[in-house]
């Protein structure tokens, strides 16, 4: 059924029942489909109204009290088309979740409206809480930011989505500042959701410049919000290849081997190295780099760590998947960084094609099929990208397009 044939029915109908107060509609503002913003302005202004009624009509110790037979009707009625529009737009980009405490009051009230007669108002229903200056529907797609004064509802733009997740970006108005949000997808089990929320509290912990800096978990809802980059190491060196100079590859590359250093210093190895994983923020005098995507590290000397986890992670060896994820050791974090920084040096990811003798004699030395042959500690094979460079620069080679 057409999306805007529905929406434009429930205006009519809203419209046929008297409910059209737009008292409320700078609290849906932002939203930039004028049929739902239109919607949830007159659902707003309805619910209301019909729960002041209802707060004046509230039972007391000695009597039994009942919300007339007009309003129940009333109320009714946008409830129904409240929960009905709720079922026409799951899954689509306008999808909308109702504030917590009124989607269970408004559950509460479904059982004891009544269609004809007036409806009896339970002896245990508490004054409602008649939300003024704050919305009651909040788009899938939005988030709730929170200042001294009210909320503020912030429209959440997609920017990524991995195997768990969802990731947004968004304006905080109050601080005039750019944020991430990354959100659990609604099919996860338990064991995926205990790992999204793993991620985030592995990354609290550690505090370095070359880790995205996480701020605030919301339980509920199965999100956090992180600090927004400018791009993945991916989409950075796709943009700029052919004039990224060897220097700055070289500075990426140390900045990495700094943030590698401190989570082996943790005892945690990333297990999921890959091009999307690494981000970048582009100043006007520098190049910062940080890791992201903490949700299947291996914790060590920890039961954290799934003993069964399907081995993932893009660059990682293949010898993992006879060997098993839960035996990932320093060698195989060490293969997996090698294929990171050849991918730097060269902007290629197909391996068969790294011509240039002094890159690929690195790439073999971390990928080398007998574990014992390859780098042995993350010190090591910093020695060798950084004389990898050194002979690259020795002969000439200021642009790695001809690797």
């Amino acid at each position: 059924m057409n999306i805007n044939n529905i929406l434009e029915a429930n205006i009519r109908d809203l419209s046929a029942q008297g409910i059209t107060s737009i008292e409320y509609e700078s609290l849906y503002k932002d939203i930039n489909n004028e049929r739902i913003k239109t919607i949830f302005t007159w659902l707003h202004g309805g619910f209301i109204n019909l729960f002041r009624t209802m707060n004046e009509r509230l039972p007391t110790r000695d009597n039994t009290a009942y919300f007339w037979a007009d309003p129940s009707r009333d109320l009714i009625f946008i409830i129904e088309m409240t929960i009905s529009l709720q079922g026409y737009l799951k899954g689509t980009e306008w999808a909308f979740s109702i504030d917590d405490y009124y989607d269970k009051l408004i559950k509460k009230c479904r059982d004891f409206l009544s269609n004809s007669g007036g409806s009896s108002i339970p002896s245990n229903m508490e004054k409602i809480l008649l939300y003024y200056v704050e919305p009651i529907f909040h788009l899938s797609r939005s988030i709730v930011i929170s200042d001294s004064n009210q909320p503020v509802v912030a429209n959440l733009h997609p920017i990524g989505e991995g195997s768990y997740a969802k990731v947004f970006s968004f304006t905080d108005s109050f601080y005039n500042k750019n944020f991430a949000l990354k959100r659990a997808k609604n099919d996860l089990d338990e064991k995926e959701l205990q790992r999204f929320k793993r991620e985030f509290d592995v990354m609290k912990s550690l505090h370095s410049p070359y880790i995205v800096e996480v701020y605030s978990y919301n339980e509920e809802k199965k999100e956090y919000i992180m600090e927004l980059m400018d791009y993945s190491l991916d989409k950075y060196i796709s943009n700029h290849n052919s004039s990224i100079t060897l220097q700055e590859r070289m500075k990426i590359i140390i900045q990495l081997l700094r943030a590698y250093e401190y989570i082996h210093s943790k005892n945690i190895y990333h297990r999921d190295i890959n091009f999307n994983n690494v981000l970048l923020n582009v100043y006007d005098d520098t190049l910062v780099v940080k890791l992201s995507d903490f949700g299947l590290v291996k914790i060590l000397n920890s039961e954290l760590t799934s003993e069964n986890t399907e081995v993932k992670g893009g660059l990682n060896d293949p010898a993992l998947k006879i060997e098993g994820f839960a035996n990932y050791k320093l060698v195989h974090e060490l293969y997996a960084i090698t294929l990171l920084f050849t991918y730097i040096l060269t902007g290629k990811s197909n391996w068969g094609k790294i011509n240039n003798v002094h890159v690929r004699k690195f790439m073999e030395k971390g990928t080398n099929p007998e574990e014992s042959k390859r780098f042995q500690t993350l010190k090591e094979l910093e020695t060798a990208v950084k004389q990898c460079c050194s002979e690259l620069e020795r002969n000439s080679f200021s642009n790695l397009n001809e690797v």
